[in-house]
């Protein structure tokens, strides 16, 4: 059965599911799935491969997780040890659901940012040692996210770039270098190094 969750002022929002925290102090905790357009989960194969690929990196990460969504990617990665999470997206619906869903779990380290994420990059100074990049499919943001990505301040030589997506996706640029893919029906995914200090 649904449940309805507060919105802001007098709506409600229709929780039609859940998804579960795979691994970590949280493993097995739920995390509820609104009803809201554009808002699609990270499969569990695919974070559960992921995770593994960030095993021995995620221990005291700080991470950015853009598009943030249900905040499965950021909150399985503070669920595992990274240090802070800085969740983005700009439907405030989302964000309200974000904000309960941490004070349920009681996270820690964890900054949840209603913006746009290509206008919040544009003033971002602090690194990032792993940023998860997961728009709506739909909308053919990937490519002008990299780039924003590439020339600002969010990256250092040697932070790790989570793309995921429903095409192939290749990126010409000598600052990005794919370490892993993988692919789980229609989802593609990659993971990135950047190699290359950025320039001014």
């Amino acid at each position: 059965m649904s449940r309805l969750l507060p919105g802001p002022g007098t709506d409600s929002v229709v929780l039609p599911g859940k998804i579960r925290i795979i691994g970590g102090k949280w493993r097995s905790r739920k995390l509820e799935v609104i009803d809201t357009e554009d808002l699609r989960p990270t499969p569990d194969r695919v974070r559960e491969t992921l995770f593994n690929w960030l095993r021995p990196c995620i221990e005291g990460a700080v991470c950015l997780d853009l598009y943030a969504g249900t905040g499965a990617l950021g909150f399985e990665a503070l669920s595992r040890g990274a240090a802070e999470v800085s969740m983005v997206d700009r439907n405030p619906v989302v964000v309200r659901a974000l904000e309960l869903q941490a004070e349920k779990l009681g996270a820690q380290g964890l900054d949840i940012i209603c913006a746009d994420s290509m206008e919040w990059l544009k003033n971002c100074r602090k690194k990032h040692d792993i940023v998860f990049l997961d728009p709506p499919f739909s909308k053919m943001l990937l490519g002008k996210l990299v780039d924003q990505l590439l020339n600002c301040d969010a990256l250092h030589r040697g932070s790790l770039l989570y793309v995921e997506t429903d095409h192939d996706f290749k990126y010409d640029d000598t600052r990005l270098h794919v370490i892993k893919t993988g692919k789980a029906g229609v989802v593609q995914f990659m993971l990135f190094e950047h190699t290359e200090r950025q320039t001014a």
